[in-house]
């Protein structure tokens, strides 16, 4: 079962969970609690909210501002933004002819099997360094321009070696401690899909079976009057005619779907 809390409600049961001495551990990986038992069994997940920070003690201190980056990559489409305490402030979609129009595959899982091919091939392979060249210039611009507390990515095993090895580089490791999985299917990455993500990060997630639905009871009190998946109206974007016109690459033609 899966219970969404918005933020304020998300740091109350934060406080709760460890003003009682729950034992949990931390996975900075997913930005999650793991709640275990007396017995060392594990009850239920928690999934913080982006903004919220994670101390190890009741009294965390929350920060004023959570700035962060959403990173979205999948073969031909990326869709990146840059954050403040939710908000998107800049955003950019790249679009780029890596899939074989015919078999639907690309041209990197292709290579895999059969080998480099003809001159559509070359193009495609062309392409497909150039999109990740211009994604991490994209990047090392916010890295830049901006301190980053949090980045949030969603990204094949299969494209992670092209993004990190990329002649432009990425302007952090696979070990940073700021980067986590997005534990949430995304579509075709474009910005509604952004923004949608965005809003997921945003809330609070307990991930539980039924047998523990008297403990999320406990925890989140009987008359907490949230419903499941609440649209939360403190969740705040700027909507597309708000950016930049140039922040939007309109280059359709050459984009395929895998």
């Amino acid at each position: 079962m899966n219970r969404f809390l918005p933020k304020y409600k998300a740091a109350e049961l934060l406080h709760n969970i460890l003003a009682k001495g729950i034992p949990t551990a931390y996975d900075p990986e997913k930005h999650r609690l793991i709640i275990f038992d007396n017995t060392g069994n594990e009850q239920l997940y928690f999934r913080l909210p982006i903004t919220l920070d994670y101390s190890g003690t009741s009294q965390h201190a929350e920060s004023e501002k959570v700035n962060y980056v959403v990173l979205l990559i999948q073969s031909g489409s990326c869709a990146v933004g840059y954050f403040e305490n939710g908000k998107n402030l800049n955003h950019k979609v790249f679009r780029s002819y890596m899939v074989r129009k015919k078999q639907g595959k690309s041209q990197i899982k292709y290579l895999k099997t059969k080998g480099k091919s003809r001159a559509g091939s070359r193009v495609r392979l062309g392409e497909t360094v150039e999109f990740f060249e211009n994604i991490n210039g994209r990047l090392q611009e916010y890295f830049e321009d901006h301190e980053i507390h949090r980045i949030a990515i969603s990204c094949s095993k299969t494209l992670i070696p092209y993004l990190f090895n990329s002649k432009v580089s990425t302007p952090f490791d696979k070990n940073d401690p700021r980067l986590f999985k997005i534990p949430k299917h995304i579509h075709t990455p474009v910005y509604e899909i952004l923004l949608d993500a965005n809003r997921f990060l945003l809330r609070g997630e307990l991930i539980y079976d039924e047998a523990q639905q008297s403990l999320v009871d406990e925890l989140l009190g009987k008359d907490s009057g949230l419903p499941d998946n609440e649209d939360e109206p403190w969740y705040e974007a700027h909507e597309p005619d708000e950016l930049e016109e140039e922040e939007i690459d309109e280059d359709e033609d050459e984009y395929y779907l895998d």
